[in-house]
Formats: structure tokens, sequence, C-alpha cells
């Protein structure tokens, strides 16, 4: 059984997501309801996953999110919040965040989450094995979720395909993984930047 660590200072929602956890057949690790509490139970307990609220007192989830990773703690995080906001989703992608959910949350959505989440940290175990410092491999890990989107958007790739086919380009050719996947961006932009071009002539 999966052991879950939730972060979230309203106590209904808290019992809700852990009743969820319960008919999802994950157990419960513990609560923490601040930024520091996030921290210690994560030390304390060493959950499988942690559920982190974005709003939370003392210092935020991603906050809490980086300073669990930066302790050496490899354990996926979903983030919760009620705001959509691109400049969130941003940051939890910087701090190493593996999934991000909007509440209300339904138990097929907290499903989905967890199950990318767990499929995420494996993703990023194999791209710190190529990086040895945490920072270089979350900025490996951004450029690498931007490669996988071109694939899946262009390719009609899953999302583990398309890291796959990425895993297997660098292995092929002598490469990281961080190579591959800054190639691949970087031929999309030129691509559209020549679109944009060969329609600014016409």
């Amino acid at each position: 059984m999966m052991n879950v660590l939730i972060v979230e200072d309203d106590p209904v929602i808290s019992l809700g997501l852990e009743q969820k956890l319960s008919e999802l057949g994950y157990g419960l690790a513990g609560r923490a309801g601040t930024g520091s509490q996030a921290v210690e139970r994560a030390r304390e307990l060493q959950p499988d996953i942690i559920l982190m609220d974005v709003m939370i007192p003392e210092f935020d989830g991603l906050e809490a999110a980086r300073r669990i990773s930066a302790a050496g703690l490899r354990v996926p995080v979903v983030a919760i919040t009620a705001h959509e906001d691109p400049d969130l989703v941003e940051r939890a992608i910087a701090v190493g965040v593996a999934a991000y959910l909007m509440k209300p949350v339904s138990r097929a959505q907290l499903r989905s989450a967890l199950e990318l989440a767990r499929s995420r940290q494996t993703e990023f175990e194999t791209l710190r094995s190529e990086n040895a410092d945490l920072r270089a491999a979350l900025a490996t890990r951004k450029l690498v979720e931007r490669a996988k989107g071109v694939l899946m958007d262009q390719g009609g790739l899953s999302e583990a395909d398309a890291f796959a086919a990425i895993q297997q380009q660098a292995r092929r050719t002598g490469r990281t993984m961080g190579d591959v996947a800054g190639e691949i961006v970087r031929s999309t932009e030129l691509l559209a930047q020549a679109r944009r071009s060969r329609r600014g002539a016409r």
C-alpha cells in the first residue's frame, strides 16, 4: 500500500482527501497544516507521495516542496490549488512538483494525479542519474517536459512513450536526455519561426 502525506490547513478538505485516498486503496502516512510541518512530517514519516495544498500558512506549498526536495527526500509531490494561475504551474514545475490538481478534486482526478506523480518521479530519478546536481536535474526535467509535449502534440505519443523516445535517442547517440530534449524544443521553435516569416512575406 502506498502511503500519502496530506498537507492541507482546512480540516474538512483534509478529511475529504483522506476518504478519497482510502477508497482508492492508498494509506494515510500523516497530516500537516503548515509549510514547516510539511517539511518536518516528510522527513519524519517518509511518505510515498505528498498531496500538497499550495496556499498553506508560514510558507506556501511550492516552497515546502522545494525544501523537501533540497533535503534529499525523493518523494513525488502533487500540488493542489483553488486558482488557475500559469505562473504557479511554471513555479511548480521549477521546484519539481510531479502533478497539479485544481479544487474541488474528484476521486478520478486524484487517482490520475497520483499515478502520474509516481510515473514522473520514476522519470525524474532517471534524469537525476545523469545530473548529480539537483538544480541541473530540475532544469533538465523542465526541458524534457517541453520536449515530451512536442512529441505528444505532433507525434500523437503518450506521455510515457514520449519520455521513452527521448531516453532511447539519448542512448543511441551517446548524449544526455537534456541535450536530446533541447534539440527537439529548438527544432520546433525554429520551425514555428520559419512559418511566421513565411506568412509575413506573403
